[in-house]
Order: C-alpha cells, then sequence, then structure tokens
C-alpha cells in the first residue's frame, strides 16, 4: 500500500469508508467561499466517489487521503490528468473540516505529490489552478516553486459573478533547482 509521509500527516489510499467520513465532516466555509458549494450531496454519494476514484486510480489520477499521523483522514488531494506520453498533471486538493484548513497539511500534502510526481511518476510538469479570489491557494502554490503561467479571463461563474481563473506550473527542473532534489 501507498503510503507517503510528511511531518504531521501522511497520505495513503482512500477506503470506502474514508470516503464516506469526508462527505460527513465536510464543512463549506462561507466565510472563505473560494469553493463551490455543492447542496444535495447525500453521504449515501460517497459510495459514487469512491467508486469514480477506483475507476481512475493509477490510470489517469492517484488519488489519496490526506491523514493526520493519528490515522485521521482530514481531506484527499491528487494528481489528476495523468499524460504519460508528455509527462505532466496537475494537482489538486481538498478538506473536510474548516479546522484543518489553513494549518500548513495542505502545503504538505502537495510537495508529497510533487515528490512523487515527479520522482516516481517521471513527471516533468505539475500543474494547478485556483480562482483570483483564493488568496491562500496562491500564496501556497507561489511558496512550493510554482509560477503563475495565466489567467483564463472571467472563465468561471461562481456565487453569481465571473471569475479569473489561474494556471500555475512547475517543471521539473525548478523543482529540483529549488532545493526540493529528487
Amino acid at each position: 500500500m501507498v503510503k507517503l509521509q510528511g511531518s504531521n500527516i501522511y497520505l495513503a489510499v482512500l477506503e470506502r469508508a474514508d470516503c464516506r467520513k469526508l462527505y460527513e465532516d465536510f464543512e463549506y466555509d462561507f466565510d472563505n467561499d473560494a469553493d463551490f458549494f455543492y447542496i444535495g450531496h447525500s453521504v449515501e454519494k460517497s459510495g459514487e466517489w469512491f467508486d469514480e476514484i477506483q475507476k481512475l486510480q493509477s490510470n489517469e489520477n492517484i488519488r489519496l487521503g490526506i491523514f493526520l499521523n493519528d490515522g485521521t483522514v482530514i481531506g484527499d488531494a491528487a494528481l489528476q490528468g495523468i499524460d504519460n506520453k508528455n509527462r505532466c498533471c496537475s494537482v489538486g486538493m481538498g478538506f473536510a473540516k474548516k479546522e484543518n484548513r489553513g494549518k500548513g497539511y495542505g502545503k504538505q500534502a502537495i510537495k508529497l505529490l510533487l515528490k512523487h510526481g515527479f520522482a516516481y511518476l517521471g513527471m516533468e510538469r505539475i500543474t494547478a489552478s485556483t480562482l483570483e479570489i483564493n488568496i491562500p491557494a496562491q500564496k501556497a502554490l507561489e511558496k512550493l516553486g510554482f509560477t503563475l503561467e495565466g489567467r483564463e479571463r472571467k472563465a468561471v461563474y461562481f456565487r453569481g459573478d465571473r471569475y479569473d481563473n489561474l494556471k500555475y506550473s512547475i517543471l521539473l527542473e525548478e523543482y529540483n533547482s529549488g532545493g526540493q532534489t529528487l
């Protein structure tokens, strides 16, 4: 089983019960609402999510749970859209409870995924995107060595307004030169 260890979190395979727990624990942050809000998704929908993860796992995506060192699942993180021909993919993540956001767990999770993507999957380019209103994500990506490549102007309709979608990337050579050598 895959286990990518950080300092106070680790990434590991999500089981059906973990997906259910993430659905049960999910809290929408109305004060910092930079994520889409899906009203009406019951906890039973978590089973469909687990099935989708399994269908795409290792072929197109590598989605792992974010666990505290005590084994509590707090979120998920993924390398998505894996393109082995062009050696690129994207990275993304999310946390269920508000109390686990903004504590550095996401930065650790992305660091672990970057290492896995570059060192073990042979990726040479990893991308990320976020809305212009998600300032914490932008700061975290830049601290991790991602470069803002572009802006899709007014590309996303969200909360009754249109927002720019920001596109970031980090290349293998940038990752290596940033002191995060493989």
